[in-house]
């Protein structure tokens, strides 16, 4: 595959971000784009150009983030002067993107010469428009990016043809399809944690890793983003992208090296070795939920069908749990257990790996089991724990559990960086490595969409559960099958 043509000596910097003053931009790129220029992430002559539909000039533009972006840079990186000092980077461009002739008024911003960084944090559907209208500015050349923001597409089809539409005007090596998930440091870490590490891969491995279970919860409800979420749910939402990539990570085998297409050619084997699953696995392996009213951080809260414009009547889930397979001689018979969910009990991502049990103990303790489980925490924080037998204090020979603790934020006392940040310097600097290609997300829907038709086939409402629970109790039962629970009910 080619690659990122390169930038000439200390070239300028154009970042557009269509959508520059939405949800996105406010909360995650413009605060992650003020700490890259805290920092010194960013090149010398940066410009961040960010692009609307509101008819504002540049003192309105300023106060809007002023008032509203602040909020989301923490205090300690806060100052007076370096604000100063990245707003002058910033412009405001009244943009229609389905009007050619408005991108006018872009091109008499960029500077020239410069590399291009084209971020489209926009519905999908504007992709094309907007890529087309670039080419006819005259704004795309052999280097400039495009960043598109999940997810990308409903379906298999969809997805195919959103990739078409954008090969019409970029590369493949110049699109940078962006998933936040693989910019957290645990999850980079994971690769050096297999890879780097003699002891672990011997043990990676069928038969001695019993199960993985995979969770990503959120606490909050679907809240503004009902639109959007009502008819495309978890499925679509979160396990097509965030669970199967962190799913391709810990299941992938050894890269020949760190070579971005290395890394996603041993990823793309894993999704294409998934077993695919007939209408009669996904009503024996799958749970869909949609959460009831609860309580959830103290607070009451609303049912999903009560929520502001959700249909009264709507089959959308909030909750995923599944079990899958990988089809290769190193995971045979290891059971992976893929969980989402929101208004759950807590905010909280992580990775579990549980070994097998010792075929015969030497121990007459029979009120525990041997339980060695890696565990890999995301969110809220992030550490790396490894669960392990040990003697309680005393006489006699009474085992308990205990954790080794990885605790990376006091092993490394430099800054860590956020992942929309870390994510958004590797596009600057045209590191493809943590993006997904074109066939790795063509892939994941192929295998995501039979799930899809199945559960629409057995027509089948979503099961309740209670806001600030951990799902439906039928999800427990998919575990309890395989001798399994999940981590928090063990």
């Amino acid at each position: 595959m080619a690659t990122p043509s390169p930038s000439p000596a200390a070239a300028p910097l154009d970042l557009v971000i269509f959508g520059g003053v939405g949800d996105l931009s406010v909360r995650k790129l413009l605060p992650a784009l003020y700490m890259a220029h805290l920092h010194n992430n960013l090149p010398e002559q940066t410009r961040i150009h960010a692009l609307g539909r509101q008819s504002w000039d540049r003192a309105a533009f300023l106060h809007f983030i002023q008032e509203k972006v602040r909020g989301f840079i923490g205090e300690k990186a806060y100052t007076d002067e370096a604000w100063a000092s990245f707003v002058r980077r910033l412009t405001y461009v009244c943009i229609d993107a389905t009007e050619p002739a408005s991108f006018l008024g872009l091109k008499a911003e960029m500077q020239p010469g410069s590399d291009r960084v084209y971020y489209l944090a926009t519905a999908p559907s504007l992709f094309v428009d907007i890529c087309a209208n670039l080419s006819g500015a005259g704004l795309i050349d052999e280097r400039s990016r495009v960043v598109l923001e999940k997810p990308l597409g409903h379906d298999l089809a969809s997805a195919q043809q959103i990739n078409n539409d954008v090969a019409q005007y970029f590369q493949e090596h110049q699109v940078f399809r962006i998933d936040h998930y693989l910019g957290k440091e645990t999850v980079q870490n994971l690769m050096v944690l297999r890879f780097g590490n003699s002891i672990f891969e011997p043990l990676w491995r069928s038969p001695q890793i019993k199960s993985i279970q995979i969770t990503v919860a959120e606490s909050v409800g679907v809240g503004s983003r009902a639109g959007f979420y009502d008819g495309t749910g978890a499925m679509r939402d979160m396990v097509q992208n965030h669970l199967l990539q962190l799913l391709c990570i810990v299941a992938m085998e050894p890269p020949v090296s760190l070579d971005p297409d290395a890394v996603r050619d041993e990823k793309l084997k894993v999704l294409r070795s998934l077993r695919p699953m007939t209408v009669a696995d996904v009503a024996k392996d799958t749970v869909r939920g949609q959460y009831s009213a609860g309580a959830s951080g103290g607070e009451a809260a609303a049912g999903y069908l009560q929520e502001e414009n959700i249909p009264e009547d709507s089959g959308t889930e909030t909750f995923v749990a599944l079990k899958a397979h990988i089809n290769n001689w190193r995971w045979a018979n290891v059971p992976i257990f893929l969980r989402t969910g929101k208004r759950m009990a807590a905010r909280q991502s992580e990775i579990v790996i549980e070994f097998a049990e010792l075929p015969f103990t030497i121990f007459n303790d029979s009120a525990h089991k041997s339980v060695n489980r890696l565990l890999i925490r995301l969110q809220p924080e992030e550490h790396i724990q490894l669960q392990m037998m040990a003697k309680e204090p005393g006489s006699g020979m009474k085992l308990r559990p205990v954790s080794l603790n990885l605790d990376l934020e006091s092993a490394f006392t430099g800054r860590r960086a956020e992942a929309y940040e870390r994510l958004l310097i590797d596009v600057i600097k045209g590191r493809l490595t943590h993006f997904m290609r074109r066939d790795e997300l063509e892939a994941a829907w192929a295998w995501v969409e039979p799930i899809i038709d199945g559960w629409q086939q057995l027509g089948e409402k979503p099961k309740a559960y209670t806001a600030g629970s951990w799902g439906p109790a039928a999800s427990s039962a998919l575990m309890a099958r395989e001798g399994s629970s999940w981590v928090e009910e063990s």
